[in-house]
């Protein structure tokens, strides 16, 4: 409950900044439409607590709601930031300039509610099972939330029909989360031309004139950039420090921000088409260039770009310290590979393949809410690759020696090892993947890819091009291992992309959310499937969620994460089948209630038959269970049954047939016999194959 009026504080508080929302010059429709998604967020999560949940339990069976509405207070506080921000009135120019391609509103604050939401929901639904103290209103209830995750639903045409207002996706969300990015660039492009005809000064009518050429994509089709003394001639320009050891990085000062600059200097020519190119990348997760500058007669060009506290290499040294300690707790390190997937994801989906990923090429800094570590990641290092250089930046091993090979494919290493170059080596989407899975390991453990190795050099490399990889801890978490492993695979063909492996992490962050208590226990629980075994499955089932663009994924999040759970129970039901005569069962409770366990079907199946006691007062007609005493070999009493079947049917109050949730509502009672368990024979409890 306590998590519940947070959430309500900040919609209070965002609600009031959205009084003055024709303030906001930058990103006006995206700010509305934050406030909006956020507001129905907020309404669902009410309405379906109300319908689900007992207000009287709030400090006993609604503990499994804890983290996932943390996790939606945090999105819904650093949404806050972003209005505040785009809100802000002072340094118009400066704001306009950082913020003009700014796809944070869909991409990043959105992309992360949809999937906290999917979370929220299950969550809901699963204490409510337990919500009440009358069994036969409980099994009801576990009826119908199974009847949801039923094979029929496994068509996103379907799931949208079904549950697109429960879940956030109705038409009209999902066309302005496509709209609202285009409307403000033109909103900006017309308050452009009026600050043109109004501006009184040469350098204004200059930024005019960087502004409208972005917008416009001038510097990327005719491949010029702007003269640099448009910054250098700047009064309020300034360098402030050097990032790095000779590093072409420098931290400026301009127009009241304090950014990052990339200095090159000779033959530049070469170099304006890529720098247009990267002018036109927009993603939460990768780094920002705003603008480009050149300067012919001295052959110099500036790359002005957003400003990073650190790069993930310096960062994990700095937290980890001489005692080599983990580095962040593991729902942290998942969502940091997430954002790190998530931008090469983008980058692949415009064909751009990095060849140089390693931690330093991530780059850091805390979120606007720094609540228990979180970092926002950037990937950056892409594109110029007629300046990119092998050995630029390089780990060390404890002996200080340089090992350059360390975050690259055995495919690529081969290649180097024929040519004896690095420069002309042709990387590909899955030498990418076989990177991250190295970054991967140094998130999750603190430690480089084999610094504790005693071969080092050429020996080393040729033991990684012969199989050799990092090993785990023996506590490491399997779930997260066993994605690491398959991204660093020797067969490029069998590491997944990126697009599988940001799916596979939402869901893990899914099992972490339900299982709270995960770092607490001596013995954690464990997912009962394998999720790559799962995204195996749904690829071939759904081979379109591999072609489509990552900025046309947001609105398909829901549908994901449902389907993976529908595939999830499917395979449990096939292995409870195997192990029901062994009477095995497991142990991870994810609710607070003692009966429950994780890797039980989390909306179980009615329970057996009741004792002679309660079947005596179980007179009514409204009661699910039938007497024991019929036989089912009997023709006349099957006749019996499914005519007793039907007259409770309609016999039964509406708020016994009606779900609880508003959006599982049966119309017909065609539709209402989907949730009606089969007659079955009274040896024991029901099996899933006998609902229907």
């Amino acid at each position: 409950m306590e998590q519940l009026r947070q959430i309500g504080e900040v919609m209070g508080s965002l609600k009031a900044l959205m009084v003055f929302r024709e303030n906001i010059q930058v990103n006006q429709r995206q700010c509305c439409l934050l406030i909006d998604i956020f507001n129905s967020a907020y309404e669902t999560i009410a309405e379906e607590m109300k319908q689900n949940l007992k207000f009287e339990e709030k400090h006993t069976k609604w503990r499994i709601l804890e983290q996932p509405l943390r996790e939606i207070h945090r999105i819904f506080k650093e949404g806050e930031g972003y209005i505040k921000q785009c809100l802000e009135t002072r340094d118009w120019w400066a704001k306009a300039i950082t913020l003009y391609k700014n796809t944070d509103c869909v991409q990043f604050y959105i992309h992360n509610l949809l999937t906290s939401m999917s979370i929220v929901i299950e969550a809901i639904e699963t204490a409510g099972e337990f919500s009440g103290l009358d069994q036969h209103e409980i099994q009801k209830k576990r009826i119908v939330y199974s009847n949801k995750y039923q094979k029929q639903w496994k068509d996103p045409q379907l799931f949208q029909w079904k549950f697109a207002k429960q879940y956030l996706i109705t038409d009209d969300l999902c066309e302005r989360f496509d709209t609202v990015w285009k409307e403000d660039r033109w909103i900006l492009w017309n308050k452009i031309q009026e600050n043109k005809v109004s501006c009184s000064t040469k350098h204004e009518r200059q930024l005019t004139d960087v502004l409208r050429r972005n917008l416009d994509g001038t510097d990327i089709q005719n491949g010029k950039l702007l003269p640099s003394s448009i910054l250098i001639g700047s009064k309020d320009y300034q360098v402030r420090r050097r990032l790095g050891n000779g590093s072409q990085h420098k931290e400026i000062s301009w127009l009241g921000e304090n950014l990052a600059m990339r200095h090159f200097f000779g033959d530049i020519q070469s170099l304006v088409p890529e720098i247009s190119s990267l002018l036109s990348l927009s993603h939460p997760n990768i780094m920002h260039s705003f603008c480009g500058f050149t300067d012919e007669e001295k052959k110099e060009c500036f790359l002005v770009m957003e400003l990073m506290s650190r790069d993930l290499y310096s960062y994990n040294r700095e937290i980890c310290g001489p005692r080599k300690r983990v580095p962040f707790s593991l729902p942290v390190a998942v969502d940091l590979m997430l954002q790190i997937a998530r931008g090469m994801e983008y980058l692949h989906s415009k064909k751009i393949y990095h060849g140089s990923l390693n931690p330093f090429n991530i780059l850091v800094k805390p979120r606007n809410i720094s609540t228990e570590g979180y970092l926002q990641a950037k990937v950056s290092g892409f594109g110029l690759s007629s300046v990119k250089k092998f050995s630029t930046k390089n780990s060390l091993n404890q002996n200080g020696n340089l090992l350059p090979f360390i975050w690259y494919a055995p495919e690529v290493l081969e290649e180097q090892e024929q040519t004896g170059s690095a420069r002309n080596s042709q990387y590909t989407e899955k030498s990418d993947v076989y990177s991250f899975g190295m970054i991967c390991f140094q998130i999750l453990t603190g430690k480089v890819p084999f610094e504790d190795s005693h071969l080092q050099g050429d020996k080393m490399s040729r033991n990684i091009r012969a199989g050799e990889r990092p090993l785990f801890p023996l506590n490491s978490p399997k779930y997260v291992t066993n994605l690491t492993k398959k991204c660093w695979q020797a067969d490029p063909n069998q590491r997944p992309s990126f697009s599988s492996i940001c799916r596979i992490l939402r869901y893990m962050k899914r099992f972490l959310a339900m299982n709270p208590d995960y770092n607490r226990e001596i013995d954690p629980p464990m997912p009962a499937v394998d999720y790559g075994d799962i995204e195996s499955i749904l690829r071939s089932k759904f081979p379109c969620w591999d072609e489509t663009d990552s900025s046309s994924t947001i609105k398909q999040i829901p549908f994901q994460m449902f389907v993976y759970r529908v595939f999830e129970k499917e395979k449990l039901r096939a292995t409870q089948k195997e192990t029901s005569e062994s009477g095995s069962d497991d142990k991870a409770s994810v609710s607070g209630d003692e009966n429950f366990n994780s890797t039980d079907d989390p909306f179980p199946l009615p329970s057996p038959l009741p004792s002679p006691t309660e079947r005596k007062l179980s007179t009514s007609p409204n009661n699910i269970n039938r007497k024991p005493s019929l036989s089912k070999k009997s023709p006349d009493v099957r006749k019996s049954r499914q005519a007793g079947t039907s007259n409770l049917l309609r016999s039964r109050p509406p708020q016994l047939i009606t779900p609880i949730s508003r959006n599982m509502r049966m119309n017909s009672e065609s539709q209402l016999m989907l949730i009606r368990p089969k007659i079955r024979t009274p040896t024991g409890p029901a099996s899933d194959s006998e609902i229907s």
